[in-house]
């Protein structure tokens, strides 16, 4: 049996929004905008998909220089028209300022399926329907892990300082 670790915090759901992004703007930076207004610091996201101008992201390859021998490779643009087929991620925060971690799914014009950690900025919509979910009695943060040498998703407590530990 394999050793189980992890970092996690327990809380629930808050408000939902529910939300379609409207042509040209930026897939994260919507989401973000989104959470600012409602005053929502910490979110899942729990639907979403639609279609976009272009898409930007990246995916994971070997990196003999990283500490887990992987790394991102450089930014990939294909241009649309492109179907955005699913989505998912976590509105986190990082030195006060949101800091989404989203992957995606899309197909470009002949129907080639593409895919990775979609970058803020790079993600004009055509149009996206997403539904979001608060979260409460926890914080999601982006933080810089040494374990991995980058910084990764850091789900704590509200008003405490580490998450909870498995280690087993």
């Amino acid at each position: 049996m394999s050793k189980i670790r992890a970092n996690y915090a327990v809380g629930q759901m808050g408000k939902v929004v529910a939300a379609r992004l409207v042509y040209g703007t930026d897939l994260l930076e919507g989401i973000e905008e989104l959470c600012k207004v409602n005053k929502i610091q910490s979110a899942t996201i729990l639907s979403c998909f639609g279609s976009f101008q272009r898409s930007g992201f990246v995916y994971l390859v070997p990196n003999e220089d990283s500490v887990l021998g992987v790394g991102y490779n450089n930014l990939v643009v294909k241009e649309g028209p492109i179907e955005f087929l699913q989505g998912t991620g976590v509105v986190c925060q990082r030195d006060g300022q949101f800091e989404t971690h989203f992957h995606g799914t899309i197909c470009d014009q002949n129907g080639n399926i593409f895919g990775g950690h979609f970058m803020k900025g790079e993600n004009p919509v055509i149009t996206v329907d997403l539904v979001l979910a608060e979260t409460i009695d926890i914080e999601f943060r982006r933080q810089f892990d040494e374990e991995t040498g980058a910084n990764q998703f850091y789900p704590v407590g509200t008003n405490k300082k580490i998450p909870n530990q498995l280690d087993k």
